[in-house]
């Protein structure tokens, strides 16, 4: 505080300054601090065959139903019923939209078991570069080679069934998907409908990564000239 570090809804929060936690915004160097006394935020593996919702009205099992029902939370994004991985739990709508926003574009970290194969050195080129969905070109992907049809898929954007439908349109339609990473929080000991409380350190960090900018979009091509198997997490 005594740096000017500190600010308090938009303004530098001198010493001593008081605040009302329920309604206060902090941040520390333009990082948002959680103050609230009331706030959770859970780490979730989501199993198959669950839907990322509050609740559904076709009575099938739910991400909240697998975390404590007080207070209530939010699952933060969205996994289809067939991905699993790592899903954000929370009652922080601040954070929730921080890390939600397309243009804070923060990572997320997925493992595909495709069909085909591994794919050629072209598609995974296409992959890094983006690729033409039917809502546009995604942004520049990483994506690597974990083992024969198995990649690993990092993405900058939220879309409805983005990874697959990539995978997709380069031939290779996804088989099993796992969500590993989401911004700077992985854990590769978290089994498969259990949960654990995020750290201080880990929601600082999550917020810090909803400040870096996304990638750009690739351009279409019309604007370029001339040119269930055993499967490895990390």
């Amino acid at each position: 505080m005594a740096a000017g570090r500190v600010r308090v809804d938009g303004e530098v929060a001198p010493l001593g300054r008081r605040i009302d936690p329920s309604t206060a915004r902090v941040e520390v160097d333009g990082v948002l601090v959680p103050v609230a006394p009331d706030l959770v935020y859970y780490l979730l593996n989501k199993p198959d065959d669950v839907i990322t919702t509050a609740e559904d009205p076709q009575g099938r099992p739910t991400v909240v139903a697998l975390v404590p029902p007080e207070p209530r939370v939010f699952p933060v994004g969205r996994l289809d019923r067939h991905t699993e991985g790592l899903l954000i739990l929370t009652n922080d709508g601040a954070l929730s939209q921080l890390l939600t926003h397309p243009s804070h574009g923060v990572p997320k970290e997925y493992v595909a078991e495709v069909e085909g194969g591994t794919p050629a050195p072209g598609a995974l080129r296409d992959l890094r570069r983006g690729v033409e969905l039917e809502d546009g070109p995604t942004a520049p992907a990483e994506v690597g080679v974990l083992a024969p049809g198995v990649l690993r898929i990092v993405i900058h954007e939220g879309r409805n069934r983005q990874v697959r439908r990539m995978c997709a349109a380069i031939g290779h339609p996804v088989r099993r998907l796992v969500r590993t990473r989401i911004g700077p929080v992985r854990d590769n000991t978290l089994r498969p409908g259990r949960w654990r409380p995020l750290g201080a350190e880990e929601v600082r960090a999550l917020a810090a990564a909803a400040g870096r900018p996304a990638p750009s979009p690739a351009p279409s091509p019309s604007q370029v000239s001339g040119s269930r198997g055993t499967l490895p997490v990390e």
